[in-house]
């Protein structure tokens, strides 16, 4: 290797991220291109910054989550919350029971499978970092799993909005249907954010109240799981604490003046734009050793899942929720 080249391709290297993230800032980048851009720069040139774009990445998903919770009423925020509660528990409820079963009849290991099958129901990453611990799963099966779940979900990103078009979606079915059937909250809102505002809106109120079922799971998986574990060697549990701050932030809209409703607005733009550079950012930490760790099996029992998954609410949702 000739003298200064590492150097030299280092730099370019850095530079092009930069490139990328300020792209991700523009009004040009929207969600599915910036996930597409972070991936292409991961894994043909590698992400300069891992560890810091990963710690980047989820503080600042859960600073535009709150962040759109300024765009969005009080009213708007408990209509939602109450008419799809329900429909969440039952969702949750039925993937789980079908996920484990799945996973026996596929021969999937046991926590491999409970991790996939949690990803799934729950919150995709999120809750296979969540759950994993609490199980004792091995380090190689949580990155089979969270390998599995952001291919899915960077696949969702794209396919929902065009079969939500294709299927004569409104914007208040899509927002459900991608709440209930779409794995992380980053996919979730970057699928709605462009497919329009009411799908947004709707789709962030549930995939939250969705996403809270990551703290009672961590606490009940591991007793389904039958193992004996020492209590005290858990590692503490993360509370979604944005979520809270994500309901203040519409009660603190509902009882602004309407002079500071502006300022609310510009707060909710300025959060969808930090969404863009988030799901940047996440596509950008993909690792070619994630994608290799993602075995045939495992992954089809995932894909089989969400399939069924998916396809199972969009028909509920065509059926029973009105247009």
């Amino acid at each position: 290797m000739a003298p200064g080249r590492t150097p030299v391709l280092t730099t370019a290297r850095a530079a092009l991220f930069l490139v990328g993230a300020s792209f991700a800032l523009t009004s040009f980048a929207t969600p599915a291109l910036a996930l597409a851009t972070g991936v292409l720069l991961a894994l043909g040139l590698g992400n300069p910054w891992p560890q810091v774009t990963a710690i980047v990445g989820s503080r600042l998903l859960q600073v535009a989550v709150v962040g759109l919770g300024l765009g969005i009423s009080l009213d708007s925020l408990i209509r939602a919350g109450s008419s799809g509660v329900v429909l969440t528990v039952l969702v949750i409820a039925a993937v789980f029971a079908t996920g484990l079963l799945l996973g026996r009849w596929m021969a999937v290991d046991r926590d491999l499978s409970l991790l996939v099958t949690a990803g799934t129901s729950i919150c995709g990453g999120s809750a296979v970092a969540a759950i994993g611990p609490a199980i004792g799963a091995s380090r190689e099966s949580m990155s089979v799993a969270l390998g599995t779940v952001f291919v899915l979900n960077a696949v969702a990103l794209y396919a929902f909005p065009a079969i939500g078009h294709l299927m004569d979606l409104s914007e208040h079915q899509f927002g459900i249907w991608a709440a209930l059937a779409i794995h992380d909250t980053s996919s979730v809102v970057g699928a709605a954010a462009s497919y329009g505002p009411i799908a947004l809106e709707e789709a962030t109120i549930l995939k939250l109240a969705r996403a809270l079922w990551i703290l009672p799971l961590a606490i009940i998986v591991p007793r389904i799981r039958s193992r004996a574990s020492d209590a005290s060697a858990r590692p503490a549990l993360a509370v979604p604490w944005f979520i809270g701050l994500f309901v203040l932030a519409a009660v603190a809209r509902s009882f602004a003046s309407p002079s500071a409703i502006g300022w609310f607005d510009a707060g909710a733009r300025a959060a969808r734009t930090a969404l863009v550079l988030t799901l940047f950012l996440i596509g950008a930490n993909l690792t070619r050793a994630q994608l290799r760790a993602v075995g045939l099996r495992p992954f089809l029992h995932g894909l089989v899942l969400w399939l069924v998954v998916a396809g199972a609410t969009l028909a509920a949702i065509v059926l029973v929720v009105h247009r």
